[in-house]
């Protein structure tokens, strides 16, 4: 791996140098080796699994990287906390992949930093699992998300309520910036640092946007950029039924990338109040807030950049008022974009590209319906998309959902679109598989019993991590293909996930 270190050249106050803690035991469990070439890992490293125990452990650092935590802020439901920072994760540094885009390479679980407050730094092996499984799931369906590029156990028993095996799982994401990461230095009132920040996130993320001739416009262009990358985000973690469970600023990257996979569950039957993170009490992060979170979310970010337009104003001659104004316009458009996109999204899901106002009475009258009849998400729009050539499946429909599939046929007839394109276009945006919680939850239970199993007996009969999680996800990693292997995890929960709860995992 060839690294580079950008970040580092920001300062001090950006991050701390610290080492991860050594382990062990360290073992490979999982490698991403599609990610692993995508990075230009070389083969002879690839396969060493060996060293790859050592470098995706913390215990040995690959030539070049320069381990760091970050600094940063977030508001975590809606409580502002200025001091958070990298508590269990190191940055080794940055490497560019085949598409030539700079990417974090992030260890979690790699033990305390300066962040780390009362916590040991460290990660039980079902959280890492999930983030691989479930960033390799979104990431196939077309969701904008970070990856795992490795999941290595360390040979520790560490304390979560009860002993769990210790593991690292390693991150590769666009970047690491967060909105908590402007907050940090806007919170200190360190224009300096969150002059550079800008400039450095600009130059890496958006980087057309240095054609703006004046500073203030500049700045104004970012903050929109950023809002619509979240707009995007946010609706196709809707289009598949995503709920992440902890959208705290902290875990809101200016990327636009999926990031922090704790909490997070998938959609059963539909409820737009649905949640299933155990610490989002009042429901703050239910699967139909996610949108008016992302909004608030956008203004906290727009609150930070009010110093740069304040000093950018001073600078050029211009009014903090119209400028400010400028800002709340910005914001205010949030929902005028997030709706747009988000009937644009459903509309796709049910073949209609010309969203109106029918179109738009037509998706919230399928959801209303789906939320009263308690149906299920993701098997209600598959069925739908059979439907188009199945005329069992259409006659069951007509049960299901009454006189609505007489209106939504009526307004496909009038389409521009044949059956066969409209079909075409919902088996596009109408995941056949899921992760489904069930299924994730019993994927983790197997895997743990198996490493604790291999630890206790010494054996290589049991089946491997590798095993039990390939096999999963060679099923997600198709997820709009019906196949033999894929109807063994299309079932849902017998308790329709009634009493799931998801956690954090520290």
């Amino acid at each position: 791996m060839k690294f580079n270190n950008t970040y580092i050249g920001l300062g001090k106050p950006f991050y701390h140098r610290t080492l991860p803690q050594k382990v062990p035991a360290p073992e490979l469990l999982l490698f991403n080796y599609s990610l692993a070439n995508s990075l230009g890992l070389s083969n002879e490293l690839q396969n060493d699994k060996a060293l790859l125990s050592q470098y995706f452990s913390g215990n040995q650092l690959p030539d070049g990287a320069e381990s760091i935590a970050l600094a940063y802020s977030g508001h975590q439901f809606g409580h502002f906390n200025p001091q958070l920072g990298d508590g269990r994760a190191h940055l080794l540094g940055e490497v560019f992949d085949t598409d030539n885009v700079r990417r974090d390479i992030q260890l979690k679980g790699s033990g305390q930093t300066a962040y780390s407050r009362r916590g040991d730094g460290k990660c039980a092996l079902a959280p890492a699992l999930r983030e691989y499984i479930m960033s390799e799931a979104l990431f196939a369906l077309n969701v904008p998300t970070s990856r795992c590029l490795a999941v290595v156990s360390t040979g520790e028993v560490i304390n979560r309520g009860l002993t769990k095996t210790g593991a690292v799982v390693t991150r590769v994401a666009a970047s690491h910036i967060r909105v908590g990461t402007f907050q940090y230095f806007a919170a200190r009132g360190d224009i300096d640092s969150l002059t550079s920040l800008l400039n450095y996130t600009i130059d890496r993320h958006f980087p057309y946007l240095d054609q703006q001739s004046q500073e203030q416009e500049r700045i104004l262009a970012f903050l929109s950029a950023v809002m619509d990358k979240q707009i995007t985000l946010v609706v196709q973690w809707l289009r598949i039924g995503f709920i992440h469970g902890v959208m705290n600023t902290d875990n809101t990257a200016i990327c636009g990338e999926t990031i922090d996979f704790g909490p997070c569950a998938m959609l059963g039957n539909y409820d737009e109040n649905a949640v299933f993170s155990s610490i989002d009490e009042y429901g703050r992060y239910a699967f139909a807030n996610q949108g008016k979170i992302a909004h608030w979310n956008m203004a906290r970010l727009a609150d930070c950049l009010l110093p740069l337009l304040t000093k950018a104003n001073d600078e050029e001659g211009a009014k903090n008022q119209q400028t400010l104004t400028q800002v709340e316009s910005i914001i205010h458009q949030f929902s005028d974009k997030f709706d747009s996109a988000y009937f644009s999204m459903y509309g796709n899901k049910i073949g209609l590209t010309d969203v109106n106002a029918n179109t738009k009475s037509l998706i919230n009258e399928l959801l209303a319906i789906m939320q009263t009849e308690v149906l299920d998400y993701t098997q209600t729009f598959h069925a739908l998309t059979l439907s188009l050539t199945d005329d069992a499946i259409l006659t069951d429909l007509k049960v299901k959902l009454g006189e609505w599939v007489n209106e939504w046929l009526a307004v496909l007839e009038k389409s521009s679109f044949s059956i066969e394109q409209a079909q075409q276009l919902m088996q596009e945006n109408n995941p056949v598989v899921i992760p489904r919680n069930h299924h994730i939850e019993a994927i983790l239970e197997r895997c743990e019993d198996s490493v604790i199993t291999k630890e206790k007996t010494s054996t290589a009969s049991i089946s491997t991590v590798e095993e039990l999680v390939d096999e999963f996800l060679t099923v997600l990693r198709s997820p709009y293909i019906e196949t033999e292997a894929t109807k063994k995890y299309q079932d849902t929960a017998k308790d329709n996930d009634k009493y799931y709860q998801t956690f954090c995992g520290t």
